[in-house]
């Protein structure tokens, strides 16, 4: 079994060293996604919008390998602001149905670009 990297036309590129999403197996792990545009720019607006945003990102990186997020298994938000959590929450629930996926909330003093959060995942394939 080897790792295998994967990433959405539909996303901007990773501005670093590291995958946008890699594959090993049955396990994928998708890089926290920022709440950005086709064209890498921050989304306007608040938490409600910039989380549904990077859900978007992630979706489009699920769907670039033939996922949903139906297969995601559990998700991390970094937040800037835990204030922010309850429509971080609303969000997520708009985005998948039950039973969720499991969650795990980080507060973080900074996200790259200003954002007020970014979302990472772990998905299986069935």
């Amino acid at each position: 079994m080897s790792r295998h990297a994967f990433k959405s036309s539909r996303v901007a590129p990773p501005g670093g060293a590291f995958s946008a999403g890699v594959s090993y197996g049955n396990l994928i792990a998708v890089s926290a996604q920022l709440p950005v545009d086709a064209a890498g720019a921050i989304v306007a607006g608040g938490a409600p919008e910039q989380a549904r945003a990077a859900l978007e990102n992630l979706r489009h990186h699920l769907t670039s390998i033939g996922l949903s997020l139906e297969t995601v298994i559990s998700l991390r938000v970094y937040l800037v602001d835990l204030g922010d959590m309850a429509v971080v929450d609303q969000a997520i629930a708009a985005a998948f149905e039950e039973p969720y996926p499991a969650r795990t909330i980080v507060g973080v003093a900074w996200v790259a670009g200003g954002a007020r959060l970014q979302v990472e995942a772990l998905a299986a394939r069935h």
